[in-house]
C-alpha cells in the first residue's frame, strides 16, 4: 500500500520552524527545482513535505551595510539587487523558469547525495563571507557558510543568508555547451571588510574557499603566480560534466580571469 506524505504548508518562519523540527523524516521544498524531478523520477519518498513558499522566508533587506537575503528568495530576485559575485552567478544559473523558482536556500543545500551538482551559489557566498542562520535540533544557529557546507545541511533548515556589502566583486565560470544548467568550474572573487576572498565551484561535490590564492596575493605574487597556487587548496574530481585533468588544467586560468575581473593588481 502506498503512503500519502502529510503535506504542511506554514504560513510564517515560527510555522516553519516548529513543523520541521529536528527535519526527520521532513523533505523540505522551496521552489521545487531540485527536489520534484527526484519525485517524479521515483527517486525520492518521504513522510512529510515542507512547503515554503508562504512562510515569509523570501525578501532583500539592507540595513548597517549588511545585506539579508531569506532562504526562499528566488535566484531571480537575487540578479541586479545583491552585489556581485552572487548577482552574476544568479544570473548564470539555468534559465529563466529555472530562476524564477529555484530559491538562494536550496541551491545553497544542493550537492552531495543528489543526481544534481554542486549548488553554483556557494562560491560566490564563501567569497561574500557570508553566515548561514538555520534552524533544527537544539534551536536556532549561525555558522559561516563554509562550516554550514561542511557539516552538510541535514537536520538544518536554512532561514537566511547574510553578508556585508563588499566594495566590489567579480565572477566568471565555464559551462558544457547546451547543457544550460550545469556549471564545470566557477571562481568567485570579492573585496570584503577582511580583505580579498576568493572560492571556486564546480571542482568538487561543495564549493571551496581558496586561501593559498589570498595569502600570495597579499604577499606580491603576481596575478599568474597566485592562481597558479589554486591547486593547493582544491583537488578537481571527475564527473559526468568534466574529467578531473581537464579541471585541473582550466583551473588557474579561470581565476586569473576573475581577479583581472575584479582588478586586482599584482603587488
Amino acid at each position: 500500500m502506498s503512503h500519502t506524505p502529510v503535506v504542511l504548508t506554514p504560513a510564517s518562519a515560527d510555522q516553519a520552524v516548529s513543523a520541521f523540527g529536528d527535519g526527520s523524516g521532513v523533505t523540505v521544498i522551496g521552489g521545487g527545482t531540485i527536489v520534484m524531478p527526484e519525485i517524479a523520477g521515483r527517486r525520492a519518498s518521504f513522510s512529510k513535505a515542507l512547503l515554503l513558499s508562504g512562510a515569509g522566508l523570501a525578501g532583500i533587506t539592507r540595513q548597517g551595510g549588511v545585506v539579508r537575503i531569506g532562504a526562499a528568495t528566488t535566484l531571480q530576485a537575487l540578479i541586479g539587487a545583491t552585489p556581485d559575485p552572487l548577482s552574476t552567478a544568479a544570473q548564470r544559473v539555468g534559465d529563466y523558469e529555472i530562476r524564477g523558482q529555484a530559491t538562494i536556500g536550496g541551491n545553497l543545500c544542493a550537492g552531495p547525495g543528489r543526481e544534481t551538482p554542486r549548488g553554483d551559489l556557494q562560491a560566490p557566498l564563501i567569497a561574500l563571507a557570508a553566515s548561514v542562520r538555520t534552524a533544527g535540533a537544539g534551536g536556532e544557529q549561525v555558522q559561516p557558510v563554509e562550516d554550514f557546507l561542511e557539516s552538510g545541511p541535514a537536520g538544518r533548515l536554512v532561514l537566511e543568508v547574510e553578508f556585508s556589502e563588499p566594495t566590489r566583486g567579480a565572477y566568471t565560470s565555464m559551462g558544457r555547451p547546451h547543457t544550460h544548467v550545469y556549471t564545470v568550474l566557477s571562481v568567485a572573487c570579492a573585496e570584503t571588510p577582511e580583505g580579498l576572498r576568493v572560492a571556486i565551484g564546480g571542482a568538487g561535490p561543495t564549493g571551496a574557499r581558496a586561501p593559498s590564492v589570498e595569502r600570495a596575493l597579499a604577499d606580491g605574487a603576481s596575478v599568474e603566480d597566485a592562481a597558479a597556487r589554486v591547486l593547493d587548496d582544491v583537488e578537481p574530481q571527475d564527473d559526468a560534466l568534466a574529467s578531473a585533468w581537464y579541471r585541473r588544467k582550466a583551473l588557474p586560468a579561470l581565476v586569473a580571469r576573475a581577479l583581472a575581473d575584479i582588478g586586482k593588481e599584482s603587488g
